[in-house]
């Protein structure tokens, strides 16, 4: 039997909110943030706007508008969030005056202040972010950057000004703590990565706010239209750099607590599989490597008994949530959708599960009814509070 679903959002307006590992649901798990979009199947142009806002479900599902944007795209839209440690506040990023900025708003008062740069991740406390080179992130791996904005060092193969920022959101002062320059110096022992050009994307925070972890990718000649990967940790400074992950190929991850990561990744023990790191140490060790055998958006439900994935379309098309128990190897489904042919590339509709604070319930987008929308996963019957 598999878990009652429900739409929270309808047409003609298609809804989603994007990435796996961000605040969608408010401390109480009464509102659910989205975005609101009227088209469909090609890159966001700097012309197109799309509005923000929250589901009620205490009160029929109702859409409640927020806000609107100009800094967006289609995997992680955005990065409309709940502000860590708040109960009232939203952040999303936005392009105005030339610069991409941040809004942070007061869903009820609707008092709004708006921050000189853009956020990826906010630390626990809600008092600071960090933000790589969203220019950059356009030109180098479309659907997760953001269009309106030229990056200045197109042409710079590994520029020492830009890279990581480290933003306090209540000044909004920002400083660049990690530049490209400063990963890329860090030997990379299967190859010579000097004549590549360099990227940062992924970010997140620890639990504890002490350190964060980013995704170091480059393409050269060898990587052709690919890319090549190190998973990195580093302080909040952006000092005590740890390449977490040095074997090229590290895709989804999330902290499991301050001191693990879980990611799907390559290891010369078990091939490409989830496996659990420990942070600043070489150890190692792969999780559920005859149950969760493909790549998907993994994050641990409050109390770490549970992971919750999902995968990417099938040969028939489907997408499919589930559930992994982590003491006992069990794997749950919590659905099968399906995932029109035209959702691919960078304007797929992963189903990228969100859990609820208690963790009883799961937000995913999904097209399957004929454009993406969100739809609510009632886990109560399998997980126990």
């Amino acid at each position: 039997m598999l878990p009652p679903v429900r739409a929270l959002t309808r047409g003609p307006k298609l809804h989603w909110f994007g990435y796996y590992d961000k605040l969608q649901f408010d401390p109480t798990g009464r509102y659910v943030l989205g975005m609101e979009v009227n088209f469909e199947h090609r890159s966001p142009r700097p012309e197109d706007v799309i509005k923000v806002g929250m589901v009620d479900l205490a009160e029929g599902d109702r859409w409640i508008e927020l806000g609107e944007s100009r800094a967006w795209n289609w995997q992680q839209g955005c990065m409309l969030q709940w502000l860590p440690g708040s109960k009232t506040e939203v952040f999303w990023n936005d392009r105005q005056g030339g610069q991409f900025v941040c809004h942070v708003l007061d869903v009820f008062s609707r008092r709004r202040r708006t921050i000189p740069a853009p956020i990826y991740a906010a630390s626990p406390d809600g008092k600071w972010g960090v933000s790589p080179d969203f220019r950059r992130l356009n030109d180098t791996r479309p659907g997760y950057g953001y269009a309106g904005l030229p990056d200045p060092n197109r042409e710079v193969l590994i520029p020492e000004n830009a890279g990581i920022w480290k933003v306090d959101l209540p000044s909004g002062k920002q400083t660049l703590i990690l530049s490209f320059a400063d990963a890329a110096r860090i030997p990379y022992p299967k190859a010579d990565i000097s004549q590549a050009k360099h990227w940062f994307n992924h970010l997140l925070v620890s639990p504890d706010g002490s350190r964060f972890i980013f995704l170091h990718r480059w393409r050269g000649a060898a990587e052709g239209r690919g890319f090549s990967t190190r998973m990195f940790t580093a302080n909040a400074d952006g000092k005590e750099l740890h390449v977490l992950d040095p074997h090229g190929k590290t895709s989804h991850f999330i902290w499991r607590d301050p001191r693990h990561v879980l990611a799907w990744a390559w290891h010369p023990s078990h091939g490409e599989k989830f496996y659990l790191y420990r942070d600043l140490t070489d150890q190692v060790e792969v999780v559920g490597p005859d149950v969760m055998v493909v790549n998907g958006h993994c994050t641990y439900l409050p109390g770490n008994r549970w992971i919750l994935n999902d995968t990417y379309p099938d040969r028939e098309r489907k997408q499919h949530p589930y559930l992994y128990h982590v003491t006992s190897g069990r794997r749950v489904p919590l659905g099968h959708f399906h995932a029109p042919p035209e959702y691919t590339g960078e304007w797929r509709c992963d189903t990228h599960p969100r859990f609820s604070p208690d963790g009883t319930k799961v937000v995913i987008d999904s097209p399957h009814s004929g454009g993406r929308q969100m739809y609510l996963i009632d886990l109560s019957g399998i997980v126990k509070v």
